[in-house]
């Protein structure tokens, strides 16, 4: 549900002996939001959600609904009332300390997967849940993940996902590379770096505003993440080896403009599902 920040917003109160066939007829939700929140907030599967839609709720259970439904129409993201989100076929852990993985960061996995050689050694940089880090270990299990952050509260959560999905990932606190390991040399570097814009204003809007703001924007002028990645990536790099970064809607130009300056080559972007160019890399020589 987007409603207007003006608009006022709706009223919900579930009474004990409503069915749930009748709350989802009747909540003011998008449909598809009702559905994850009556299956979480009541423990069922979807095949149950429909078995059961006759099924009349309790007290306890009515308060336990309408509380989550609160949460959402005042605009909390679902992934933080459920405490999870899917990605790549994985449920991760997710919590208001991470950035929530999202449908568009799936194209950095593919294009990793496809470059990483066997027994290739990867790192990702600003792990957050640990989403690309984890995916990647998850289908290549012969393959030497590491995956930073400067957040240690973001790092618990990637290490309780990474045990979650039996993943070997190592798990380094950093700020960007400052924390690695002088002569660490990788097949690939991969990052979802902070790239908005300061004072952008769709960080005041949507699932943006409870998301951890500098997992969002750099504060500066959407790059300067990008710049460091960029710099000091030849240094983690074996000859030939890959790096690749998603980056806003509008950036790949530059993205590519700074790739080339540091002496890349193969420099390309890479669209997403709906066409935007999500993804830019490049290969350096060594």
């Amino acid at each position: 549900m987007h409603t207007p920040p003006d608009s006022p917003l709706p009223e919900l109160s579930i009474s004990p002996g409503t069915t749930i066939g009748a709350v989802l007829n009747q909540s003011p939700l998008d449909a598809v939001d009702a559905r994850i929140l009556v299956c979480h907030g009541l423990g069922l599967t979807r095949v149950q959600l429909i078995t059961q839609s006759d099924r009349v709720l309790g007290p306890e259970e009515a308060a336990r609904l309408s509380e989550l439904f609160r949460r959402r129409i005042t605009g909390e993201p679902i992934a933080y009332i459920i405490g999870e989100r899917e990605f790549f076929g994985l449920a991760l852990h997710t919590t208001p300390d991470v950035l929530i993985p999202r449908p568009e960061t799936e194209l950095l996995v593919e294009l990793a997967l496809e470059r990483l050689p066997p027994q290739g050694r990867m790192l990702d940089l600003g792990t957050g849940t640990g989403a690309i880090a984890i995916a990647i270990a998850h289908h290549r299990p012969d393959a030497e993940v590491t995956a930073v952050d400067v957040s240690a509260a973001a790092l618990e959560i990637a290490r309780r996902n990474a045990a979650r999905h039996a993943c070997a990932v190592n798990l380094v606190q950093s700020d960007w590379y400052a924390g690695l390991p002088a002569g660490g040399r990788h097949h690939l570097i991969v990052s979802n770096p902070p790239y908005i814009v300061a004072n952008d204003p769709h960080l005041s809007q949507g699932d943006l505003r409870f998301e951890p703001a500098d997992a969002l924007t750099d504060h500066a002028d959407g790059l300067s993440a990008l710049r460091i990645i960029v710099q000091h990536a030849p240094a983690y790099l074996l000859a030939a080896g890959w790096l690749m970064m998603e980056h806003g809607y509008d950036q790949a130009a530059s993205v590519r403009g700074l790739l080339a300056a540091g002496g890349f080559e193969s420099v390309q972007s890479w669209r997403d599902l709906a066409g935007i160019e999500r993804v830019s890399g490049g290969r350096y020589p060594g």
